[in-house]
């Protein structure tokens, strides 16, 4: 299976669409637009066989009525706690959606950025959309810190080897700020020197594996000493879901600054 992110909503929401193909067939993540996709499926020959959806948001969904005119048998997927309605099988927690033989991706249940978000994993990728970005993760807009905190432990707890797929191009800024609560951390550093972002001009692959992000991203590290020790001082309770909410709190203040 090959998988490539195609650039959308450029300039505002700097959005990945996540095209993934075999042979002569396609699936697509969150198509917040579909021009771009519907000339990359013409471009390879492709016949576009599922759209797998991860929450609501305009972003992640507004490409959809264009694909389905353009490929009326294309399934769309998505979770059941989600209002769309061009949502035709509804997922919960440990279904599976079969693409090949060889190729099938389990749903995970990863509220907080939304109360309907999913995933969808295997071995060979994450697709986690704005539960988990490089060096971050999506802000708070109808979930709770509870569910966030817990979804992003959820996705820690996978096998470090997994590449992931988040739904922005975000990196830099995360970087930066991630650097500000951990700055001893020679990893951090040492990805923050090496930047070298390609977004939008290139078609881009897995953004990285997720054993950098235990290493390197607040958002997976918020109860790791160096970190917890400075959200107790800004106030947090030594649980996950006030440690979560002091740091996302942090990043908020830290985004309208810069």
């Amino acid at each position: 299976m090959k998988i490539i992110g195609l650039p959308a909503l450029v300039g505002t929401y700097d959005n990945y669409i996540w095209v993934l193909y075999q042979d002569n067939k396609a699936w697509v993540v969150d198509p917040g637009e579909s021009q771009q996709v519907i000339a990359f499926l013409k471009l390879h020959n492709l016949v576009l066989q599922g759209i797998l959806v991860t929450h609501h948001h305009f972003d992640h969904v507004d490409g959809i009525p264009a694909l389905k005119k353009a490929y009326p048998d294309a399934t769309v997927f998505g979770a059941q706690k989600t209002n769309n309605a061009h949502i035709q099988v509804r997922l919960a927690e440990g279904d599976v959606v079969k693409l090949t033989d060889d190729f099938r991706l389990q749903v995970l249940d990863t509220p907080g950025h939304t109360p309907d978000h999913i995933s969808y994993y295997n071995d060979q990728a994450l697709f986690c959309a704005d539960t988990l970005f490089t060096a971050g993760c999506g802000r708070l807009l109808g979930g709770t810190v509870e569910a966030f905190s817990h979804s992003l432990i959820k996705l820690r707890n996978l096998p470090d080897h997994t590449p992931f797929y988040c739904a922005h191009e975000y990196t830099e800024d995360n970087l930066k700020f991630a650097i500000q609560v951990e700055p001893n951390n020679p990893e951090l550093q040492q990805r923050l020197t090496n930047l070298n972002i390609h977004y939008p001009t290139l078609q881009t692959e897995a953004l990285g594996l997720l054993k950098n992000e235990k290493r390197t991203n607040p958002f997976l590290r918020f109860d790791c000493e160096e970190i917890k020790a400075q959200l107790i001082q800004r106030g947090a309770n030594d649980t996950p879901a006030s440690l979560f909410q002091t740091l996302r709190n942090w990043k908020d203040q830290y985004d309208q600054q810069s």
